[in-house]
């Protein structure tokens, strides 16, 4: 068991991207906290699996958008004490309007260059659907929530009449947002959509049932439209001060 000392009435900064995974088993990515991202660690014990797994893992939550997941104990030396602890921006529905440009501007940016879809990847080169809004937006100073169905209710529904670039469309089931892409205008929306149904990375399809198949395959789990009019705030800094 590597040595490490964590404590959870510590908030850390990673000075490196780290892979962030959905068990201890640390084989499936959750997401990735991106070179200054802070974090805390939930549980104090490091786990050990209880068949044939050689890593431990410690429990932590990501501070910026209060995501959970494990951190692999090989890279808590990657982790340096805060010196500052983190501060969300408090920005008005107006100051989120005029940032959107950039998160546009990001995420064609990221399209440009070679990628893959990642199941968890928010730093790029490579992302999932939401870690791709997360990470636009993020260029702007703006958080969002994590995965597609937290984005989904963080928003302010929209219909399609109030539809403007910037705005986010989810597509999913009846029960659940499972996919999500930023509105560019012209009825084309960017997104990073996977192997199966999609381009495997980044790529802009269309709102309508007229377009190629990929287009046609999202139009028909179409769910709904969301405006973002705030930047994230943690629910452990909510709970603090309120």
């Amino acid at each position: 068991m590597a040595n490490y000392k964590l404590s959870d009435l510590v908030e850390y900064r990673a000075r490196s991207h780290i892979n962030i995974y959905d068990s201890p088993k640390c084989d499936r990515l959750a997401t990735q906290a991106a070179l200054g991202r802070h974090l805390r660690v939930v549980e104090q014990s490091v786990r050990q699996s209880d068949v044939n797994l050689d890593t431990n893992a410690v429990m932590v939550r990501l501070c910026e958008d209060d995501y959970p997941g494990w951190l692999d104990i090989r890279d808590v030396e990657l982790l340096d004490v805060a010196e500052t602890l983190y501060h969300p921006l408090v920005l008005s529905e107006a100051e989120v309007r005029e940032k959107l440009p950039l998160a546009i501007t990001f995420a064609r940016e990221a399209m440009n260059q070679s990628n893959y879809y990642l199941w968890g990847g928010t730093v790029g080169p490579n992302y999932d659907c939401s870690g791709l809004m997360q990470a636009a937006f993020v260029a702007a100073d703006i958080w969002l929530p994590r995965d597609a169905y937290q984005q989904e209710g963080f928003t302010k529904p929209i219909n399609l009449s109030a539809l403007e670039p910037g705005n986010l469309v989810f597509f999913g089931t009846p029960e659940k947002a499972t996919h999500v892409g930023l509105y560019l205008g012209d009825n084309r929306y960017i997104h990073s959509s996977g192997q199966a149904q999609g381009r495997n990375g980044i790529g802009i399809d269309v709102l309508s049932e007229d377009g190629d198949r990929v287009s046609q395959a999202y139009y028909q789990q179409l769910r709904g439209y969301g405006k973002v009019v705030a930047s994230y705030q943690p629910s452990y800094l909510l709970t603090v001060d309120g």
